[in-house]
């Protein structure tokens, strides 16, 4: 197997360029209210996402769906998706999904 350049891998997204990253979906339940929304949104980007280092890119209304990756190059971890998955089983939420880790570039 020839060897790549350092400037292929990263055009590539491959070895330590590699970015792997997770899908989340939620639903508030209908006796939230949009200011309790923003709220908690604003609380789960200070307490986790910031915290972690990680970006969240996504929205919604009620129905909430992104993608968590990190902040520079690099992978997620099992640790984040539980810290991701252990704050909104404390929220008032339904239907939360964390998916597996996948390489976001690749999937």
């Amino acid at each position: 197997m020839a060897t790549r350049s350092r400037r292929l891998r990263k055009k590539l997204r491959i070895d330590e360029f590699q970015e792997f990253g997770f899908d989340v979906n939620w639903t508030f339940d209908d006796s939230v209210s949009e200011e309790q929304i923003d709220a908690i949104v604003d609380q789960f980007i200070d307490q986790v996402i910031e915290v972690r280092k990680l970006g969240f890119h996504g929205g919604g209304h009620k129905e909430w769906e992104g993608i968590i990756a990190t902040q520079t190059i690099g992978k997620c971890t099992e640790e984040d998706r539980q810290a991701v998955s252990d704050f909104w089983k404390s929220q008032p939420v339904k239907d939360v999904v964390v998916s597996e880790l996948y390489d976001i570039w690749w999937n």
